[in-house]
């Protein structure tokens, strides 16, 4: 077929409102109560076909923790050894796909996942991950539509960038894929993140291994349901929940790894990072490393901040979904000036939120995800209740009777190296560092050095030359820096997500710069009139 097709422009996925009586909010309170009635088995998927075995794991409901939605297979070195030899046998039949058919396969499946599966795919990631209404709806449905849209632009101008040629040479560059298999490995905490990791190398025209987080295995099922259904070939994507420590060496040491797409925690990536060094000289290829890790992300208030903006964004970038974000806002210094006005502010807010069972829409928060990070959460409060170098200006209890819930918590600290202030908790606690205004550079270059992370930021002033110092002087403390807005909400097409330092390779997620790193290009030159003697002009005379 002779033709160069334009795919279509992409526009984020409008996010719907579920307000009362809405069609929106009838269809997914029907979902809720269907996924709730039943008990589902998940298998592994590979190469296609459904694999079960006898060890199995439950997938619990965090805010209701002894409702079983259903018994996911665990992988073992046997399924690992399949799910590979799967999606090295898949790799030619999906190369010979014309890349316009690939991408036709996700812009499909963004548009099930906007309609039919939306209602589904919301309710899973509500449930499973317990994240309210409008949580799940911005992540698991919006971002996953807006991830598999702009990607298929972004091969498009990808592939339509050449060198130069003249007329005696036509020079080209043809993308391949990589040279072997991609792993995904994702996190719990955003359905469309775990989609995403697999789903971009595949676009591209990689074969993948995907190893989704225990605590989200229910979701991830259904959008392996949803591509699946969408005509996405046999061992393309090869879903492989299991342990990492059982199978992920299994992965990481194979000859034909080409590339690593992960999200999780730095501890984990690291450990990745050093397996693949350690077997470098085993490789077929070097393999592409690309990870998001974690984040120590902060909020940085000027004298001139308005009082109300700062306010709503401590409380959404904190306490939304529980603080389990890598960019939720966790640490925020206030200048002297405004504290009293902006402590009595947030105090009275923060004591608005409601927090407990999702499926009620009017709460603001849910449960954490599970028992670990409930005692590791619990564990920071207390110490800070013990400490004398901190106090508890609100929040501070919790209760895993029926769900792992922690109150949202603010914590006021003297001391700008208190352990919350420097140690990533991914949990709903705010610490809050009041600096003397005369002493506004000093604290900056404070803040800039106190994590070892680089991920989201945000500073709050309205006054145009304070702004332009405070952005120059964290200029790398975050990949992606907010100026008057909460650090959290990165868009697809708007904002690339992704940090530096500690907090990964800062590949961003959502354009085209992620996109490239699953490619491998061949520069070709083809010659009209090549030369037919080896010798050179000014060989003619000594």
């Amino acid at each position: 077929m002779n033709a160069i097709f334009d795919s279509p422009k992409p526009i984020n996925e409008p996010v719907l409102s579920y307000r009362k009586n809405s069609e929106e909010k009838k269809a997914l309170k029907e979902e809720l109560k269907n996924l709730i009635s039943q008990t589902i088995k998940i298998p592994l998927i590979i190469g296609g076909e459904e694999v079960y075995t006898e060890k199995q794991m439950k997938c619990i409901v965090p805010h209701d923790k002894n409702h079983v939605l259903g018994y996911c297979s665990v992988a073992g070195e046997k399924e690992a050894d399949l799910a590979i030899k799967a999606a090295i046998s898949a790799k030619n039949e999906w190369n010979s796909l014309s890349w316009n058919d690939r991408q036709s396969i996700f812009l499909k499946a963004a548009s099930l996942l906007s309609t039919k599966y939306r209602a589904v795919v919301n309710a899973a990631t509500m449930l499973a991950q317990s994240k309210t209404v409008y949580q799940a709806e911005i992540d698991a449905v919006c971002e996953l539509c807006d991830f598999l849209r702009f990607n298929v632009k972004y091969l498009d101008q990808i592939y339509a960038s050449q060198p130069l040629s003249d007329e005696y040479t036509w020079n080209k560059s043809i993308y391949r894929a990589l040279e072997g298999f991609v792993l995904a490995v994702s996190p719990f905490n955003f359905t469309s993140i775990a989609a995403n990791l697999p789903a971009a190398p595949a676009m591209a025209g990689n074969t993948v291994i995907w190893k989704p987080a225990s605590a989200s295995v229910y979701s991830s099922y259904y959008i392996m349901k949803l591509l699946i259904e969408a005509g996405l070939p046999p061992g393309v994507i090869n879903f492989v929940p299991g342990k990492g420590s059982e199978i992920g060496k299994r992965f990481l040491t194979c000859p034909n790894l080409a590339g690593v797409h992960f999200t999780g925690s730095t501890k984990v990536f690291r450990g990745m990072w050093k397996v693949i060094g350690e077997n470098i000289d085993n490789y077929k290829t070097y393999p592409r490393i690309v990870g998001e890790t974690g984040g120590k992300d902060f909020i940085f208030a000027h004298s001139s901040a308005s009082i109300k903006a700062l306010v709503a964004a401590m409380i959404r970038g904190g306490f939304e979904y529980q603080g389990q974000k890598c960019s939720a806002a966790s640490r925020v210094y206030i200048p002297e000036s405004i504290w009293f006005d902006v402590k009595e502010h947030l105090l009275n807010e923060t004591g608005k939120i409601k927090m407990g069972d999702v499926e009620d829409f009017s709460n603001f928060m849910g449960a954490l995800i599970d028992e670990e990070a409930f005692i590791k959460v619990t564990r920071y409060i207390q110490y800070a209740k013990e400490s004398n170098e901190a106090k508890i200006l609100i929040g501070g209890h919790w209760d895993d009777g029926s769900g792992y819930f922690v109150e949202p918590t603010v914590i006021q600290t003297s001391n700008p190296k208190f352990i919350t202030m420097e140690e990533e908790i991914f949990g709903p606690v705010l610490t809050v560092y009041v600096y003397d205004d005369k002493k506004l550079e000093e604290t900056l270059k404070l803040c800039d050095k106190t994590s070892g992370y680089a991920l989201t930021g945000a500073i709050f002033s309205q006054n145009p030359t304070i702004t332009a110092l405070m952005s120059k002087i964290l200029a790398n403390a975050a990949g992606n820096f907010y100026i008057n807005d909460k650090p959290t909400g990165a868009v697809v097409g708007r904002q690339p997500f992704g940090g530096a330092r500690h907090s990964g390779t800062n590949d961003k997620a959502g354009s085209m710069l992620n996109m490239l790193r699953w490619m491998s290009p061949l520069t070709v030159k083809e010659s009209f009139l090549p030369p037919e003697s080896f010798e050179y002009p000014h060989m003619e005379e000594k």
